[in-house]
Protein backbone atom coordinates (compact mmCIF):
# COMPACT_ATOMS: atom_id res chain seq x y z
CA UNK A 1 0.00 0.00 0.00
CA UNK A 2 1.32 3.56 -1.04
CA UNK A 3 2.45 4.93 2.46
CA UNK A 4 1.16 8.08 1.84
CA UNK A 5 -2.38 6.84 2.00
CA UNK A 6 -3.98 7.69 5.19
CA UNK A 7 -5.20 4.32 6.41
CA UNK A 8 -7.76 3.32 8.96
CA UNK A 9 -8.78 1.11 11.21
CA UNK A 10 -12.69 -0.04 12.16
CA UNK A 11 -12.95 -2.28 15.35
CA UNK A 12 -16.35 -4.39 15.68
CA UNK A 13 -17.78 -6.70 18.14
CA UNK A 14 -20.61 -9.61 16.74
CA UNK A 15 -23.07 -10.35 19.49
CA UNK A 16 -26.44 -11.94 19.76
CA UNK A 17 -28.18 -14.82 20.78
CA UNK A 18 -27.43 -18.43 19.95
CA UNK A 19 -27.67 -19.73 16.18
CA UNK A 20 -28.51 -15.60 15.19
CA UNK A 21 -25.65 -16.40 12.58
CA UNK A 22 -22.82 -14.56 13.93
CA UNK A 23 -20.12 -16.79 13.10
CA UNK A 24 -21.93 -17.10 8.99
CA UNK A 25 -21.33 -13.68 9.02
CA UNK A 26 -18.31 -13.31 10.18
CA UNK A 27 -16.96 -15.68 7.77
CA UNK A 28 -18.96 -14.51 4.65
CA UNK A 29 -17.53 -10.90 5.86
CA UNK A 30 -14.37 -12.13 6.01
CA UNK A 31 -14.35 -14.74 2.97
CA UNK A 32 -12.47 -16.98 5.33
CA UNK A 33 -14.02 -20.00 7.00
CA UNK A 34 -12.55 -19.55 10.25
CA UNK A 35 -15.63 -19.81 13.08
CA UNK A 36 -17.23 -22.74 13.71
CA UNK A 37 -20.58 -23.26 12.25
CA UNK A 38 -23.46 -25.32 13.40
CA UNK A 39 -27.29 -25.55 14.20
CA UNK A 40 -26.12 -26.56 17.35
CA UNK A 41 -26.83 -23.63 19.98
CA UNK A 42 -23.11 -22.24 21.73
CA UNK A 43 -21.03 -23.34 19.00
CA UNK A 44 -18.83 -20.32 19.48
CA UNK A 45 -16.92 -20.99 22.69
CA UNK A 46 -14.19 -17.87 22.85
CA UNK A 47 -13.53 -14.70 21.20
CA UNK A 48 -12.59 -15.16 17.62
CA UNK A 49 -11.08 -12.24 15.62
CA UNK A 50 -11.31 -12.35 11.76
CA UNK A 51 -9.58 -9.34 9.32
CA UNK A 52 -10.61 -7.79 6.44
CA UNK A 53 -8.50 -5.53 4.82
CA UNK A 54 -9.90 -2.72 1.72
CA UNK A 55 -7.73 -0.60 0.36
CA UNK A 56 -6.96 2.07 2.75
CA UNK A 57 -9.51 0.06 5.50
CA UNK A 58 -8.97 -2.68 8.28
CA UNK A 59 -12.15 -4.11 9.47
CA UNK A 60 -11.32 -6.26 12.62
CA UNK A 61 -14.56 -8.35 13.91
CA UNK A 62 -14.79 -9.88 17.29
CA UNK A 63 -16.98 -12.77 17.40
CA UNK A 64 -18.63 -13.92 20.23
CA UNK A 65 -20.40 -16.71 22.04
CA UNK A 66 -24.20 -16.67 21.52
CA UNK A 67 -26.12 -15.25 24.62
CA UNK A 68 -27.44 -17.56 27.08
CA UNK A 69 -27.93 -18.74 30.66
CA UNK A 70 -24.69 -20.13 32.50
CA UNK A 71 -25.02 -23.55 33.39
CA UNK A 72 -21.46 -24.84 34.44
CA UNK A 73 -18.22 -22.98 34.39
CA UNK A 74 -17.60 -23.24 30.70
CA UNK A 75 -20.52 -21.24 29.97
CA UNK A 76 -19.57 -18.45 32.73
CA UNK A 77 -16.36 -17.77 30.51
CA UNK A 78 -18.31 -18.01 27.12
CA UNK A 79 -20.75 -14.65 28.53
CA UNK A 80 -17.42 -13.04 30.05
CA UNK A 81 -16.00 -13.29 26.76
CA UNK A 82 -19.00 -11.50 25.61
CA UNK A 83 -19.23 -8.46 28.31
CA UNK A 84 -15.43 -7.84 27.69
CA UNK A 85 -15.52 -7.66 23.78
CA UNK A 86 -18.47 -4.94 23.71
CA UNK A 87 -15.92 -2.35 25.85
CA UNK A 88 -13.34 -0.31 23.69
CA UNK A 89 -14.64 -0.84 20.17
CA UNK A 90 -15.84 1.49 17.85
CA UNK A 91 -18.90 -0.87 16.42
CA UNK A 92 -21.18 -3.33 18.10
CA UNK A 93 -23.11 -5.20 15.96
CA UNK A 94 -25.97 -7.19 17.13
CA UNK A 95 -27.30 -10.37 14.89
CA UNK A 96 -30.42 -11.21 15.11
CA UNK A 97 -32.65 -13.88 13.65
CA UNK A 98 -35.92 -12.10 11.65
CA UNK A 99 -37.78 -15.00 11.95
CA UNK A 100 -37.69 -15.48 15.62
CA UNK A 101 -39.28 -12.80 18.71
CA UNK A 102 -37.40 -10.60 21.25
CA UNK A 103 -35.66 -12.93 23.75
CA UNK A 104 -34.70 -12.55 27.23
CA UNK A 105 -31.25 -12.78 26.58
CA UNK A 106 -31.33 -10.23 23.74
CA UNK A 107 -32.84 -7.66 25.95
CA UNK A 108 -30.43 -8.27 28.82
CA UNK A 109 -27.71 -7.58 25.60
CA UNK A 110 -28.81 -4.35 24.97
CA UNK A 111 -29.23 -3.15 28.20
CA UNK A 112 -25.31 -3.81 28.98
CA UNK A 113 -24.86 -1.25 25.68
CA UNK A 114 -24.88 1.76 28.20
CA UNK A 115 -26.47 4.13 25.50
CA UNK A 116 -23.58 3.38 23.25
CA UNK A 117 -23.92 5.27 20.48
CA UNK A 118 -22.29 2.56 17.83
CA UNK A 119 -24.71 -0.26 17.92
CA UNK A 120 -25.52 -1.58 14.12
CA UNK A 121 -28.63 -4.21 14.29
CA UNK A 122 -28.60 -6.54 11.56
CA UNK A 123 -31.60 -8.21 11.05
CA UNK A 124 -30.22 -11.81 9.89
CA UNK A 125 -32.46 -14.55 7.53
CA UNK A 126 -34.55 -12.33 5.65
CA UNK A 127 -34.50 -15.47 3.06
CA UNK A 128 -36.63 -17.25 5.62
CA UNK A 129 -39.56 -14.55 5.52
CA UNK A 130 -42.99 -15.94 3.92
CA UNK A 131 -44.05 -12.57 4.11
CA UNK A 132 -41.69 -9.50 3.79
CA UNK A 133 -44.18 -7.41 5.88
CA UNK A 134 -43.22 -8.99 8.48
CA UNK A 135 -39.97 -7.68 8.57
CA UNK A 136 -41.59 -4.24 9.07
CA UNK A 137 -43.37 -5.82 12.13
CA UNK A 138 -40.00 -6.64 13.35
CA UNK A 139 -37.77 -3.84 13.10
CA UNK A 140 -40.41 -2.04 15.00
CA UNK A 141 -40.20 -4.70 17.74
CA UNK A 142 -36.63 -4.11 18.05
CA UNK A 143 -35.86 -0.83 17.68
CA UNK A 144 -38.61 -0.15 20.72
CA UNK A 145 -35.55 -1.64 22.94
CA UNK A 146 -33.16 -0.02 21.72
CA UNK A 147 -32.17 3.26 20.10
CA UNK A 148 -29.76 1.54 17.23
CA UNK A 149 -27.69 3.48 14.90
CA UNK A 150 -28.22 1.71 11.84
CA UNK A 151 -30.40 -1.39 11.16
CA UNK A 152 -29.44 -3.32 8.27
CA UNK A 153 -31.72 -6.85 6.84
CA UNK A 154 -29.66 -9.74 5.40
CA UNK A 155 -29.20 -13.03 4.43
CA UNK A 156 -25.97 -14.33 5.33
CA UNK A 157 -26.96 -17.28 3.05
CA UNK A 158 -28.07 -15.63 0.22
CA UNK A 159 -24.71 -13.30 0.48
CA UNK A 160 -27.36 -10.51 0.40
CA UNK A 161 -27.25 -6.76 2.16
CA UNK A 162 -23.40 -7.83 3.47
CA UNK A 163 -21.96 -4.75 1.10
CA UNK A 164 -24.03 -2.85 2.82
CA UNK A 165 -23.02 -4.05 6.20
CA UNK A 166 -19.27 -2.89 5.18
CA UNK A 167 -19.95 0.51 3.98
CA UNK A 168 -22.13 1.22 7.28
CA UNK A 169 -19.09 0.36 9.50
CA UNK A 170 -16.89 2.35 6.84
CA UNK A 171 -18.41 5.39 8.75
CA UNK A 172 -17.02 4.32 12.29
CA UNK A 173 -13.56 3.79 10.94
CA UNK A 174 -10.98 6.26 12.40
CA UNK A 175 -7.53 6.88 11.29
CA UNK A 176 -4.63 5.10 12.30
CA UNK A 177 -2.78 1.88 11.51
CA UNK A 178 -3.51 -1.36 10.21
CA UNK A 179 -2.89 -3.85 13.30
CA UNK A 180 -2.70 -7.19 11.16
CA UNK A 181 -0.97 -7.62 8.02
CA UNK A 182 -3.49 -6.72 5.49
CA UNK A 183 -3.04 -10.24 3.96
CA UNK A 184 -4.18 -11.67 7.22
CA UNK A 185 -7.26 -12.64 7.96
CA UNK A 186 -7.65 -14.02 11.49
CA UNK A 187 -5.49 -14.12 14.96
CA UNK A 188 -6.33 -17.85 15.29
CA UNK A 189 -3.61 -20.32 15.51
CA UNK A 190 -3.30 -22.83 12.85
CA UNK A 191 -3.68 -25.22 15.13
CA UNK A 192 -7.04 -23.99 16.80
CA UNK A 193 -8.20 -23.51 13.39
CA UNK A 194 -7.93 -27.16 12.61
CA UNK A 195 -9.03 -27.71 16.11
CA UNK A 196 -12.51 -26.45 15.36
CA UNK A 197 -12.92 -27.62 11.34
CA UNK A 198 -13.11 -31.01 13.30
CA UNK A 199 -15.28 -29.99 16.14
CA UNK A 200 -17.78 -28.68 13.65
CA UNK A 201 -17.89 -31.73 12.04
CA UNK A 202 -18.56 -33.67 15.42
CA UNK A 203 -21.34 -31.27 16.19
CA UNK A 204 -22.84 -31.35 12.89
CA UNK A 205 -22.90 -35.74 12.91
CA UNK A 206 -23.75 -36.25 16.36
CA UNK A 207 -26.73 -35.96 18.35
CA UNK A 208 -28.06 -33.13 20.63
CA UNK A 209 -26.34 -35.27 23.53
CA UNK A 210 -22.59 -35.30 22.92
CA UNK A 211 -21.74 -32.12 21.13
CA UNK A 212 -21.26 -29.28 23.80
CA UNK A 213 -18.62 -32.18 26.01
CA UNK A 214 -16.55 -31.92 23.72
CA UNK A 215 -13.66 -30.43 23.16
CA UNK A 216 -10.73 -30.56 20.38
CA UNK A 217 -6.80 -30.46 20.75
CA UNK A 218 -4.39 -31.47 18.20
CA UNK A 219 -1.67 -33.01 19.39
CA UNK A 220 0.82 -33.04 16.37
CA UNK A 221 1.80 -31.40 13.07
CA UNK A 222 4.17 -32.68 10.51
CA UNK A 223 4.62 -32.36 6.86
CA UNK A 224 6.69 -34.99 4.37
CA UNK A 225 6.77 -35.82 0.60
CA UNK A 226 4.47 -38.40 -0.71
CA UNK A 227 5.55 -41.87 -2.80
CA UNK A 228 5.04 -39.64 -5.86
CA UNK A 229 6.81 -36.85 -4.48
CA UNK A 230 4.09 -34.46 -3.53
CA UNK A 231 3.29 -32.57 -0.18
CA UNK A 232 0.94 -34.44 2.45
CA UNK A 233 0.77 -33.35 5.92
CA UNK A 234 0.27 -35.69 8.81
CA UNK A 235 -2.18 -33.91 11.63
CA UNK A 236 -3.32 -36.36 15.23
CA UNK A 237 -6.01 -35.10 17.36
CA UNK A 238 -7.84 -35.96 20.67
CA UNK A 239 -11.57 -35.37 20.63
CA UNK A 240 -12.56 -35.50 24.18
CA UNK A 241 -16.08 -36.61 25.64
CA UNK A 242 -17.59 -36.34 29.47
CA UNK A 243 -18.54 -39.53 29.97
CA UNK A 244 -17.64 -42.99 28.28
CA UNK A 245 -20.95 -43.43 26.90
CA UNK A 246 -20.18 -40.29 24.47
CA UNK A 247 -17.13 -42.01 23.60
CA UNK A 248 -19.21 -45.09 22.10
CA UNK A 249 -21.01 -42.88 20.65
CA UNK A 250 -18.25 -40.83 19.03
CA UNK A 251 -16.48 -43.95 18.10
CA UNK A 252 -19.56 -45.34 16.88
CA UNK A 253 -20.16 -49.04 15.78
CA UNK A 254 -17.27 -50.49 14.19
CA UNK A 255 -15.64 -47.03 14.56
CA UNK A 256 -18.32 -45.51 11.64
CA UNK A 257 -19.19 -42.35 13.33
CA UNK A 258 -15.62 -41.28 14.10
CA UNK A 259 -14.41 -42.04 10.70
CA UNK A 260 -17.41 -40.44 8.83
CA UNK A 261 -16.33 -37.04 11.30
CA UNK A 262 -12.10 -37.55 10.11
CA UNK A 263 -13.57 -38.28 6.48
CA UNK A 264 -15.31 -34.83 6.82
CA UNK A 265 -12.46 -32.71 8.58
CA UNK A 266 -10.07 -34.29 6.39
CA UNK A 267 -11.52 -33.04 3.46
CA UNK A 268 -11.91 -29.31 4.95
CA UNK A 269 -8.86 -29.18 6.15
CA UNK A 270 -7.34 -30.07 2.73
CA UNK A 271 -9.33 -27.14 0.81
CA UNK A 272 -8.46 -24.79 3.77
CA UNK A 273 -4.58 -25.34 3.62
CA UNK A 274 -4.48 -26.67 0.10
CA UNK A 275 -2.74 -29.76 0.77
CA UNK A 276 -2.99 -33.71 1.29
CA UNK A 277 -3.80 -34.17 4.50
CA UNK A 278 -3.73 -37.44 6.73
CA UNK A 279 -5.65 -37.02 9.52
CA UNK A 280 -5.59 -39.30 12.25
CA UNK A 281 -8.46 -38.92 15.26
CA UNK A 282 -8.47 -40.56 18.66
CA UNK A 283 -11.35 -40.57 21.46
CA UNK A 284 -10.77 -39.25 25.44
CA UNK A 285 -12.75 -39.40 28.36
CA UNK A 286 -12.10 -35.95 30.66
CA UNK A 287 -15.45 -36.18 33.06
CA UNK A 288 -16.63 -32.79 34.23
CA UNK A 289 -13.73 -30.59 32.09
CA UNK A 290 -16.60 -28.22 31.27
CA UNK A 291 -16.79 -27.49 35.22
CA UNK A 292 -13.00 -28.26 35.51
CA UNK A 293 -10.68 -24.75 35.32
CA UNK A 294 -7.37 -26.76 34.97
CA UNK A 295 -9.19 -28.36 31.62
CA UNK A 296 -10.78 -25.48 30.52
CA UNK A 297 -7.99 -23.81 30.36
CA UNK A 298 -5.79 -26.46 28.77
CA UNK A 299 -8.05 -26.61 25.88
CA UNK A 300 -7.85 -22.94 25.78
CA UNK A 301 -11.59 -21.56 26.44
CA UNK A 302 -10.75 -19.87 29.11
Amino acid sequence: MDKNITTKNAFVTIVGRANAGKSSLLNALVGEKIAAVSSKPQTTRTKITGVLTKEATQYVFIDTPGMHKAVNKLSEHMLKAVSESVADVDVIMLVCDCTKKVSQPEMNLVASFRKNDNVILVLNKTDLLSDKDELITKLAEYSSIYDFAEVIPVSVTQADGLDTVLRCIEKYAAEGPHFFPDDKFTDQPERVLMAEMIREKALNDLNDEVPHGIAVTIESVSERDAKDGSPIMDVTATIFCEKESHKGILIGKGGSMLRKIGSEARQELEEFFRIKVNLQCWVKVKEGWRNREGMIKNFGLD
